[in-house]
């Protein structure tokens, strides 16, 4: 019987590992991928850090790289990579949980390779779970090539001929940015344009910089402010958003809300010309595979930073766990000690008892 089962070995789940281990608890690393770091090496190629390489440190080991660069998909696997080895956690990968279950005093946790049974479950599994593309994407005609931005690695990729890109995130708009700087063909742009963009420095400090000085990545979401900025409109940074959209090649057309054969009906437009599309359109929750699990309107779980109502069971790594540094490499491990001061004052003197 463990004390711990955390499910995925980012950073999130090895932040809270780090903590599990000082305070001696056994516990094992489950993780539905072939490699550690699979989820950023999945990402689009030229994908790169917004936060530069002070603000990236997991606890007990400095990321590798100078200070004021923004390290790359590679760099941040890799790190993960020398993290694990360097405490040795043990981890099971290749292991996609599909069941947890709460029994009267431990949990199961069901995977394709068996199960394994803990008396205490950290799930850590991050935002992005279920790629979302709108439903009409399956009316579209076959010959139009769609790739939702989860699955997007360079232009190489798309079929010769225009592309939509959809979505005004800092996912859209990077890709729009890649797109369009590298083929002439035109570039449809679906999505808000009027978002605010940030530059990666302002007056020779980098803007995470600035965000930890006026305490801005500090702001719990319960705090009057917090709610008002987790709520409006979050700006892309390092991405020349007005640059982008004054290109030749780059025609923004609005919302897409409709599509059929090969015609995209857009909010502006309706556009007959595209050969491909990216969606780059965000992902869905999903957390039907906790059983008696309480979620929010937004389909995320109701805890408290990241404390659920099921005794034993914990979050790491949700969008605004607490702050708005709670998804970030940087940022995470603040979450991962306030939960381990909670687990130690709830589970020591067990502890304590079984080391005696």
């Amino acid at each position: 019987m463990l004390d711990f089962v955390i499910i995925g070995a980012a950073q999130a789940g090895l932040a809270i590992a780090y903590e599990l281990q000082k305070l001696q608890y056994n516990f094992v690393i489950l993780d539905k991928e072939e490699e550690i770091g699979a989820s950023w090496l999945n990402r689009w190629d030229s994908l790169k850090l917004f936060t530069p390489t002070e603000f990236n440190h997991l606890k007990g080991l400095d990321f590798p790289a100078e200070n004021g660069k923004y390290p790359n998909k590679h760099q941040v696997a890799n790190y993960f990579k020398k993290y694990v080895k360097h405490f040795n956690f043990p981890v099971q990968l290749d292991t996609l949980v599909e069941e947890i279950n709460k029994k009267s005093t431990h949990f199961e946790v069901t995977h394709n390779n068996g199960i394994t049974k803990a008396k205490n479950v950290v799930v850590a599994t991050g935002p992005f779970h279920i790629p979302h593309t709108p439903r009409f994407h399956k009316y579209i005609d076959a010959s139009i090539f769609q790739i939702h931005s989860n699955y997007y690695k360079n232009p190489s990729q798309l079929n010769p001929g225009n592309v939509l890109v959809v979505g005004a995130g800092d996912s859209g708009y990077q890709i729009l940015n890649e797109i369009s700087s590298s083929r002439n063909d035109t570039v449809y742009f679906s999505g808000d344009t009027s978002v605010k963009s940030l530059p990666q420095e302002i007056l020779g400090k980098t803007l995470w910089w600035w965000f930890t000085k006026t305490g801005y990545l500090s702001i719990s979401k319960n705090s009057w402010l917090g709610k008002k900025i987790s709520e409006s409109k979050q700006p892309v940074i390092g991405t020349d958003v007005r640059g982008i959209l004054s290109r030749k090649n780059v025609i923004p057309v609005g919302h897409t809300l409709n599509a059929e054969g090969n015609i995209i009906e857009t909010k502006q437009k309706k556009l007959t010309d595209v050969k491909n599309i990216v969606w780059a359109t965000g992902y869905r929750p999903k957390f039907d595979w906790i059983e008696g699990l309480e979620l929010d309107k937004d389909g995320y779980p109701v805890h408290e930073r990241g404390v659920s109502h099921i005794k034993g069971l914990y979050f790491m790594g949700l969008p605004w766990l607490h702050t708005r540094a709670s998804a970030t490499l940087g940022g995470v491990k603040t979450d991962a000690e306030f939960l381990a001061d909670k687990i130690k004052n709830s589970y020591q003197p067990e502890l304590i008892k079984e080391l005696a």
